[in-house]
Order: C-alpha cells, then sequence, then structure tokens
C-alpha cells in the first residue's frame, strides 16, 4: 500500500473519515502501529516519560528525538511518520527552529514536524513550512510549557480562554499548518475549532467531534502506570501481562524447567561419543 500523505489527510476530512495517530518510539511498536493500519505515527517527546523516564518532556533533547525517530522510520512504511519537536528546539531564532526541523526530515526521514504553540509560533511555523517541511500544530494543553501555565489540565474552560485558543488554531492554518492537535479543551471549543478550520483537527482529551484521535500508546496499551490521564481508554493491560510473563520466567528458570529439550542444542550422539572419548584422553 502506498505511504499516506499530508494531501490524504486533508482529503479524509473534507470526505469525513476519521484519522488514526498513535505514538511509537522504536522499532517494534513502529512496524505493529503501521501493520495494524494507524493512519499517523507521531515519535512524540512523551518518549521523555514512557521510555527515559522523565518527570516531564522538557528535559528531552533533540538527539534523544532524532534517535528515536530514526528506529521507528525504519518500521514505518505505510502510515505517515511525524517528529515531535521538543522544548527549546524551536524557542530560539527562526532560522534554528529551521534547522531543527531539517533535521527530523533528513536525518531522521520523518514526513512531517509538530510544535506546540507558545507565543509567536507563528513565524516559526511558517518559516517551516515555507522550507517545504510539513508542519502539524498543538494548541489548548501544551505539555513542554504546561508546568509554567499553571499546570496540566483543561485548557478553554471559559469564553476567554477558549476563544484565545481558537484563535490559536487559525493563526496556525493561516501560515500553512496542515493538521491541528487539539488537547485537553472542551467538547465543545474542540468541535467549532474542527468546524471553522479547513485542516483537520486531531484530538486527544477533547472530545468526539474531532476529525481524528490520538493517544499514547503505552497509555493505550496499559503499559505506563505511573498515572492515567482521565481521557485514556486502556484497550488492553500489558503491564500486567509483562509481569506475569516475566514470574513465570522466573520460576522456569529456578526450577530447571526452562531451558527444556525444544530451547536446547544438542550434538549428534556420533559427535558427543567423539567429544566425550576426546576429552578421557586429556
Amino acid at each position: 500500500m502506498a505511504r499516506l500523505t499530508v494531501a490524504d489527510l486533508l482529503r479524509r476530512k473534507s470526505q469525513g473519515e476519521k484519522i488514526t495517530m498513535l505514538t511509537a518510539y522504536d522499532y517494534p511498536f513502529a512496524t505493529l502501529l503501521d501493520e495494524a493500519g494507524v493512519d499517523v505515527v507521531l515519535v512524540g517527546d512523551s518518549l521523555g516519560m514512557v521510555v527515559l523516564g522523565y518527570e516531564t518532556t522538557t528535559p528531552v533533547t533533540m538527539e534523544e528525538m532524532l534517535h528515536h525517530a530514526k528506529a521507528a522510520r525504519r518500521g514505518v512504511s505505510r502510515a505517515l511518520l511525524v517528529g515531535d519537536m521538543p522544548f527549546l528546539s524551536f524557542h530560539g531564532t527562526t532560522a534554528d527552529a529551521v534547522r531543527s526541523a531539517a533535521r527530523f526530515v533528513q536525518e531522521a526521514g520523518c514526513d512531517a514536524v509538530k510544535v506546540e504553540w507558545k507565543q509567536g509560533i507563528e513565524d516559526v511555523a511558517k518559516a517551516i513550512v515555507d522550507a517545504g517541511i510539513p508542519v502539524m500544530g498543538h494548541v489548548g494543553l501544551t505539555p513542554q510549557t504546561a508546568v509554567a501555565e499553571g499546570g496540566f489540565g483543561i485548557r478553554g474552560k471559559d469564553v476567554e480562554s477558549a476563544l484565545r485558543i481558537i484563535g490559536q488554531a487559525i493563526a496556525l492554518q493561516e501560515v500553512g499548518c496542515f493538521a491541528m492537535v487539539l488537547e485537553c479543551v472542551p467538547d465543545l471549543v474542540a468541535k467549532e475549532i474542527t468546524q471553522r478550520l479547513r485542516i483537520p483537527t486531531i484530538g486527544i482529551g477533547s472530545g468526539p467531534w474531532c476529525d481524528g484521535q490520538v493517544l499514547v500508546t503505552y497509555d493505550l496499551l496499559g503499559l505506563y502506570e505511573r498515572f492515567t490521564p482521565r481521557f485514556v481508554k486502556r484497550y488492553a493491560q500489558m503491564g500486567e501481562t509483562v509481569r506475569h510473563a516475566v514470574r513465570a520466567y522466573i520460576q522456569e528458570v529456578k526450577s530447571a524447567g526452562f531451558p527444556g529439550p525444544a530451547h536446547t542444542v544438542g550434538m549428534s550422539p556420533e559427535e558427543a561419543a567423539r567429544l566425550n572419548a576426546e576429552l578421557g584422553n586429556r
């Protein structure tokens, strides 16, 4: 099947077909998601928390993001691959931001990058788009700056903040973003943005009216258990599955149940006899 493109996502919005996006940070998961048919694979800076064990996403570096994006690229052959620009990678000069975005494309093979809203991001996003790199925007709760903005939680709960987020989404569309992540905004706000934008919206914790949905795969599978956001639906409990499998392995090793004959390479009787004879002569 041909690789999905930005044009395919825009077409899906116009046709009313929902878009699916999930995160992957390595080759095995990227391969599984791609083979399962997900539309967009996001190498999210959420890897800082669910893979690297950081308390937030802000410590994640460009080198860490590129390392994981390269691995995901090797597993994705059909989905659109998006690299999440980490904190401070687009907070310096516009030229620095373009160089960071270009590294995702040139070094890691990503098809696009994602930027979270901050003051002045319109100019940065436009410069990246003008450089020929597709950009996905992100408004509402922006995890990279959440602590500075009063912590994690719903954004846009009052009229003033809702209007501000709507304006941010429109502004990013107008500078060329091809899609918009809406994180943790009320469903009415998400519906209004979705209706106003020509580009697809992809919601996370923002209700059913968005053109698509995204979750952190480790949340979906029950592999990240430090906390579970209220908007997450767990489709599996793989954390407990892994623990059960590891306990069974430990028990079998300690009881000499593993490895058994099926997991052991032997010698032919003739070669075993020759080896024993040789060892007996030494």
